[in-house]
Parts: structure tokens; sequence; C-alpha cells
């Protein structure tokens, strides 16, 4: 772990979390993770995935859910979906927001079965326990935004716009034959992983502006994604972000730093290496999402630990 302050957050021990979700069994593979937290100024609402290996029944992404808390560590189902309800290969990070009305949208990544590439639907409801996958609307494609394939979403509101950055494989120069052949192009090793930017006046119809983190020159030189994004006092914006060095490592990246003034461009702080691991394994904390309430930062992330597995967490650190 390195020991240095990006402001306004000091690097942490992963270990000192406590435990919210677990995965399904202690074997590699079998994750519990890719959390997006969201406090209505009540409760707090949790999205998240849990994931198997390749090979077991369902594998992948198989699951996702939507979980509601009020003192944002023991949590309990409201709403959940298999991937068979996509008819997809695989599904990864939700993320749940207001909307205007009163009610809730869930932004959903998973892999079009249509052509094996990553998309990102919404769904709106009144409240999360109606959501209904039927009535999911197309929100960023591979087509839509000229790439590869679109993954992960993270939504925030600033004035009237919403902002979705969102992980995207490069588009190629050359056609790969496996590029999408696993139905995960991340793990193929054919194109790198940025993070880019849509913007919306409404929350559904979105704009693609292209990229607005790009991956490094070292330990995050395949893939660089942004996972949160926290306004600093003063002015500007932290960013914690996701990276590794080759499709080796997908699956089990490690946490960066970046901050912005504008939520266009974004200076990395952790050039030279992540900026809080695990222990354990691969060393993977992957998936950090943040917010600060009553004076604490609320960090939620997927660990790796030493039997394989990867499990959700969660840490309250005073903010300075």
């Amino acid at each position: 772990m390195v020991n240095r302050v990006y402001a306004p957050l000091a690097a942490f021990d992963p270990l000192a979390g406590s435990v919210v979700l677990a995965p399904e069994k202690d074997e590699e593979g079998y994750w519990v993770g890719a959390a997006g937290v969201l406090h209505d100024g009540e409760r707090f609402w949790l999205t998240y995935r849990r994931r198997r290996p390749r090979g077991a029944a369902s594998e992948r992404g198989w699951q996702c859910a939507v979980a509601v808390s009020e003192d944002g560590v023991d949590f309990t189902d409201v709403w959940s979906v298999h991937k068979d309800e996509l008819g997809t290969p695989s599904m990864e990070r939700f993320c749940l927001m207001p909307a205007d009305d009163g009610g809730f949208r869930l932004y959903m990544s998973y892999v079009d079965p249509a052509d094996n590439r990553w998309r990102i639907d919404a769904l709106t409801a009144g409240h999360p326990s109606a959501f209904d996958v039927a009535r999911a609307r197309p929100v960023l494609t591979a087509a839509s935004t000229g790439t590869e394939g679109v993954k992960d979403p993270y939504v925030l509101r600033a004035g009237p716009v919403t902002y979705l950055f969102a992980s995207y494989a490069e588009p190629l120069e050359i056609p790969h034959p496996d590029a999408h052949a696993t139905a995960d192009i991340y793990n193929a090793g054919v194109t790198t992983h940025p993070t880019g930017l849509a913007t919306s006046l409404d929350g559904e119809s979105f704009t693609w502006r292209g990229g607005v983190l790009p991956v490094g020159t070292g330990w995050d030189r395949y893939q660089a994604r942004l996972n949160s994004i926290v306004p600093i006092p003063g002015g500007g914006y932290v960013g914690f972000y996701d990276g590794s060095a080759s499709h080796a490592e997908n699956y089990e990246e490690r946490c960066g730093i970046a901050v912005s003034s504008d939520l266009f461009g974004w200076r990395r702080l952790s050039e030279y290496g992540p900026w809080v691991t695990s222990p354990y394994g691969s060393g993977s904390v992957r998936y950090l999402d943040a917010l600060i309430l009553d004076g604490h930062w609320w960090l939620y992330y997927e660990m790796a630990r030493a039997d394989g597995a990867h499990d959700l967490r969660v840490l309250r650190v005073r903010a300075e």
C-alpha cells in the first residue's frame, strides 16, 4: 500500500473494511463486487454483481442486484436479474441514479447477445423493486460510440447535465477474427480500454464525447476505468480508477487515482504504481465507489482474497 495523500483522501488499508457481501464459494473466480452506491438522503442503495468462473454453471457475471440499507453495511436485496433474462453471456457493473420524476433510473452493462459486444441500457421505475428488463432502452452501444464495446457506467449529475463515464474498447485498426470470440474483448488483448464520457440533459438520450482518461504507460497501460468521482472542497474532482498492464490482468485490476477541474480532462496521480492494493493474490482492489456523508468517506470496493475469490467491502474514513 502506497503511503501518500492524494487530496483529500489518504491511501487506505483495504483489509480494514467490513465485508458487505461474500462470494458464493471460497474459490478463485467466484466474485461479488462491481459495486455502485447511492445515498438518497435517507438510506443507502447498492448495486452489485455476482460472478462465477468460466466453465461453471451460469458462468461469468450471472446475477446483478439492487439492495437497500439503513446503515450502509447490512443490505437487503429489493431486485435482481439473472443473465438469462437478458439472453447475455455476462453482465457487469450497474449504476443506480434518481430520476427527475422522483423515481429511479438503472444503467445496466452487459454483453449484447447479437454481436458479443458490451453495451449499456437503462431502466426507469418509481421504485427499484419495480424494474422490468423488458422495458430496457439502449443508452450506449458499440455502434453508437464508434468503439468495439462500452460497459461499466458511472453516472453523476452536475447542474442540468448528466455525465456518464464508461470503459470502452478502442476501435480496431484492422479487424481481428478473435476479438469477440469469448464474448469479452477485454480478455482478448487486441486493443486498449480507456474511459470515455457521454452527456445528456434528460438522463436518457446521450451524446458520446469520446475519451477522457486514456490508458497510461506503465501499470495501467492496458486499461484505465473510472469507477467513481467525488467533488473536492474548493473546486475540482477526484476520481478512482482501475488499471491493468495487459489482458492477463483482466478481472484483477488495481486501484489508481486521478483529478480533474472540469470532468472532461483527467490527470492521473498514480503514474508509477497503483494507489491501493490487496495484500493477497493478484493484489486486486477494484470498482471502488466513494461518497462523502456526515463528515466521512464511505468507500465500497471489490477485493482479492487469499483464496482467489473476491468479496465486497466498505470502509468508513473521517474526511479531513
